[in-house]
């Protein structure tokens, strides 16, 4: 019954909007960008021009993570903490609060470039892509390299110096190998996620087009799906082969440490000229970080940041006042309602593919994986296609219109389906990593005593993985609030989302209201998040209380 359910419901939420997608894709505009992909020499640009971005991006930013990660991992020194929370902070941000910044730090009349050096640089374009997506996506690399570092086992470092070798040999014939499948993982995660990316070209890309900015353009400008479907069909092929050999890779090089758990302390870096190296990176791109918010806070309190520096709180009063005040009721209550959903989603086909499907478990963690696979741009052209009518299946209407103009709820529902299939995946890996570490053994117990699978779900196998569960709902949360590339093509008059409404400021040049708005983000993300630890931790203990005092 659960298997059939999950099944029947990514069938609504990826599956039927990416079959829909194929589809539309071999009309006549769509077909002619599909099949002259390789003749049109413009076609032919703007593939290379997203393959060239992704590359570039994946490589820096895997670069970036690793050596965040080994500074953090292997040397000592005063504000890591500090160092570790300011590396994460672009997680929790709009995906154009760097861009946004970075015009007005570096642009041609930015505060540095012109207001000190009397230079002005062409940041628009593809140099300040790579820079802004660079410093977006590095902490995934970093999240990802720094638990890899923290696994290792110091004894394979003990073993290695005790036969001669030097630390730098080390590094390179012992920890490296080691680290091979993070650094392929990160790099085709980022490169994904660039490719993907829709706002940050939208506002620092020029003339540098995309296939997710030209796919936008197709549906806003050219007000052609069937053209947007041919562009996301491109777009779909490279990300989902990247997904693709990201898992096998993983699945087939994987590295265990001798004991499978470290034990001891891992060998730190001793030698100045590495140290140098590493605190040298470390401290610009921590500067520069650090830079790039304290513009967005500086710029939120003032009149016109660069221009007019007096401050001011009239572009909070300008937001809370009427302008902003739906979209921020809007997508945090619709955030709220798709996070606890998109947990416990994710929780259950991590229980699903570990304990209950023996067959096709592989298949379906990979359909469960598709909503991260899957560029946003794309699935938001999906969901605008399906879900513009009803679904019907011979005549008969299965699912309501919960997209376009006369949509159920304004089209809210379409939004938090969005919200769950991008958000699950999270959750789902992180089940699926702590159900492998638990005794089934235990479930086993309440099974012979006759609880129903759900029961056992919800009072067993729940209170077990909480902290997967917990990580889960807090990156539903932060990535449901920050999103923008799909939720751009289903908001409607009635549903204002408070990251398109950032977007259409930044468009207009108005950076006050834009820093101000991803101030308001910022914070909303910092206190729902701190509540839903809060309340998942509380339920824990009350969960736990009568299994001590029951004895």
């Amino acid at each position: 019954m659960a298997l059939a359910l999950v099944i029947f419901i990514i069938g609504f939420l990826i599956v039927l909007p990416l079959i829909n997608i194929l589809i539309y894709s071999t009309q006549p505009s769509g077909s002619a960008i599909v099949t002259g992909s390789l003749s049109d020499v413009v076609t032919r640009n703007i593939i290379w021009n997203t393959v060239k971005l992704g590359l570039t991006v994946a490589a820096l930013g895997t670069l970036l993570g690793f050596i965040m990660a080994y500074t953090q991992a292997r040397l000592e020194f005063r504000g890591k903490r500090i160092l570790h929370i300011i590396n994460l902070v672009p997680i929790i941000s709009p995906p154009f609060a760097f861009a946004t910044a970075v015009i007005v730090l570096f642009g041609r009349s930015g505060m540095i470039t012109r207001g000190i050096f009397d230079w002005r640089p062409t940041l628009y374009g593809y140099p300040g892509l790579v820079l802004v997506l660079t410093l977006s996506f590095f902490p995934i690399a970093y999240m990802n390299l720094l638990g890899m570092l923290r696994s290792l086992d110091p004894a394979l470092d003990e073993a290695g110096s005790s036969l001669g070798a030097t630390k730098a040999r080390i590094f390179r014939t012992v920890t490296l190998p080691l680290l091979i499948p993070g650094f392929a993982g990160s790099f085709l995660l980022l490169f994904i996620e660039s490719i993907a990316d829709l706002a940050n070209p939208i506002i620092i890309g020029g003339n540098y087009t995309v296939l997710a900015s030209r796919a936008y353009m197709a549906i806003n400008g050219d007000y052609d799906i069937s053209l947007a479907a041919g562009y996301s069909s491109l777009l779909l092929l490279p990300a989902l082969l990247v997904f693709l050999v990201q898992r096998y890779w993983a699945q087939k090089k994987s590295v265990v440490s001798v004991t499978g758990k470290p034990s001891g302390r891992p060998t730190l870096v001793t030698s100045k000229g590495a140290k140098f190296f590493l605190l040298s990176v470390t401290g610009l791109l921590t500067t520069l970080i650090v830079m790039v918010y304290a513009t967005v806070l500086f710029g939120a309190f003032v009149r016109i940041i660069g221009v007019n520096n007096e401050f001011t709180l009239d572009n909070f009063r300008y937001l809370l006042g009427g302008f902003a005040n739906g979209a921020i009721r809007t997508t945090a209550m619709l955030a709220a309602i798709a996070t606890p959903l998109a947990g416990v989603f994710g929780m259950l086909i991590a229980w699903l593919v570990i304990r209950k499907v023996k067959r096709g478990s592989e298949a379906l963690d990979f359909l469960g994986m598709l909503g991260i696979a899957v560029p946003g741009t794309v699935i938001g052209i999906g969901y605008a296609i399906t879900y513009n009518d009803p679904v019907r299946i011979a005549g008969v209407t299965v699912f309501p219109q919960v997209a376009g103009g006369a949509a159920l709820l304004g089209g809210s529902i379409a939004i938090v389906m969005v919200y769950i299939i991008r958000s699950s995946p999270a959750g789902q890996r992180s089940g699926i990593s702590m159900l492998q570490q638990v005794d089934p053994s235990i479930e086993e117990a309440s099974a012979s005593l006759g609880a129903p699978g759900g029961k056992t779900f919800r009072l067993i196998t729940l209170p077990l993985i909480s902290g997967a569960f917990l990580s889960g709902l807090m990156y539903a949360f932060a990535h449901s609030m920050t999103t923008l590339s799909p939720i751009i093509f289903l908001v409607t008059p009635d549903t204002s989302i408070l990251t398109q409404k950032i977007l259409a400021e930044a468009d207009q040049g108005r950076y006050g209201n834009v820093f101000a708005l991803c101030c308001i983000l910022i914070v909303i993300i910092m206190v729902i998040g701190g509540l839903i630890n809060l309340l998942v931790r509380r339920s824990q203990v009350s969960i736990d209380r009568p299994m001590v005092t029951g004895r």
